[in-house]
């Protein structure tokens, strides 16, 4: 990986840099780094572009600050205005996978003279629902839902940074298309669901015997050495901060992406899976009016750009070159 630094924000961020031409900026998702993108980088920079991809901020390379509530969607969206300053570059085309995708979105969103065209992964674009969203979320007397395990400091970290290998070996292939067909019942494992509130997010996943065709053992390794290095917590943070970000939001309600806009997905993507969400996919034209036709990668799970990477990167440069 093309790695190096640059002071963004009042933060060390490591980024991967290559290529020349019009940027595209590369955003990763929970619990990925910059290396997420080791395919796309290598083909977008082939067909003249120039392709960044940073750690955001508390991820792998790049500092993390100490407060939770500089994890918000707005500082995000801060840190990658500050990045394209850092780089002098004016604009670019803003992608994204999970977190990745939300930050994308809102980027867009609020700065379309600075992202002049997106692409996400995975998450959709979707309006403010009435309600702060863990409000939302669903629990019983003996699981809760990953986004509100995830709300209590040092719960989840200390779950997952007991074995980091052995961490991103179960939620990586639990969430992967090569672990099931997803249908209802058929039993395919989902580290994104209920979380047993006696046992955590991670004692109920398979352990593979084998890792998915997709990642070998020295991407692991590089997966392994990024969270060793920068821990769990920085991406947790992104999560405690769902109900600040929907405050925020409010401010900017019923503005609309005007940009041109590209949505892809897994046909096993795990959040495909929610209730309703196949009717968000349907409605975003009326928030994303230059949408394209989304994109439903058959066989495929919540790592696009890792489990399909010719797909996705030949899916990006179409519309690239179509802007």
């Amino acid at each position: 990986m093309p790695y190096r630094f640059v002071e963004v924000n009042g933060l060390r961020m490591r980024i991967a840099d290559q290529g020349q031409g019009p940027l595209v900026l590369l955003c990763h998702g929970f619990p990925e780094t910059a290396y997420s993108w080791r395919h796309q980088i290598a083909a977008l920079a082939a067909a003249n572009y120039r392709v960044v991809a940073p750690d955001l901020r508390g991820f792998g390379g790049t500092e993390g600050p100490a407060d939770v509530g500089q994890y918000s969607i707005l500082h995000l969206v801060a840190d990658m205005v500050g990045l394209l300053d850092a780089l002098g570059e004016e604009k670019a085309v803003i992608v994204g996978n999970d977190w990745g995708a939300t930050l994308a979105w809102q980027a867009a969103l609020l700065r379309p003279d600075r992202f002049h065209a997106v692409a996400a992964f995975g998450v959709p674009m979707m309006g403010q629902p009435p309600v702060p969203p863990t409000r939302i979320f669903p629990q019983t007397d003996d699981a809760l839902f990953y986004t509100l395990y995830f709300q209590q400091p040092d719960l989840a970290e200390a779950e997952f940074e007991r074995d980091v290998g052995l961490t991103l070996r179960k939620i990586l292939s639990a969430a992967s298309g090569d672990a099931g067909a997803r249908r209802e019942g058929d039993g395919t494992p989902n580290p994104f669901a209920m979380v047993s509130r006696d046992r955590g997010l991670l004692a109920p996943l398979p352990t593979p015997d084998a890792l998915p065709s997709w990642l070998s053992e020295a991407d692991l390794d590089a997966y392994v050495g990024d969270f060793q290095a920068s821990g769990f917590r920085g991406g947790l943070n992104l999560y405690r901060n769902l109900d600040r970000n929907w405050e925020m939001q409010h401010a900017f309600s019923g503005l609309k992406v005007a940009v041109p806009a590209l949505y892809l997905v897994g046909e096993r993507d795990v959040g495909l899976q929610i209730p309703g969400m196949r009717d968000i996919i349907a409605a975003m034209p009326a928030l994303v009016p230059q949408l394209r036709q989304p994109i439903y990668l058959e066989g495929c799970g919540h790592w696009p750009s890792q489990e399909r990477p010719v797909l996705v990167s030949d899916a990006l440069l179409s519309f690239l070159r179509a802007l």
